[in-house]
């Protein structure tokens, strides 16, 4: 496998680097590790679709798409209520 070179600040350089080094891993390894683990929107979107697919399976829920956007502002309001705490 070979390297890449990636440019971010040094702040976010040396945040990652404490991250790594608390977890017992080279900077090199934390970072191999987070993009296995992180999923690109295509996957995010499959997986949702998947989830969508089997909740109407399981109890017959099919929300449309303005239910959805609803739901989507609801938890948005939740969330940003929840922070400014």
């Amino acid at each position: 496998m070979s390297d890449a070179n990636v440019r971010i600040p040094e702040e976010a350089k040396d945040r990652l680097a404490a991250i790594a080094a608390a977890e017992g891993l080279s900077l090199r390894a934390y970072l191999a590790r987070l993009a296995e683990t992180m999923k690109t929107p295509a996957e995010r979107a499959e997986q949702a679709e998947q989830a969508r697919a089997a909740l109407k399976k399981w109890n017959g829920y099919a929300p449309t798409t303005a239910e959805q956007q609803d739901l989507d502002g609801e938890l948005d309001r939740r969330l940003a209520q929840a922070v400014a705490r």
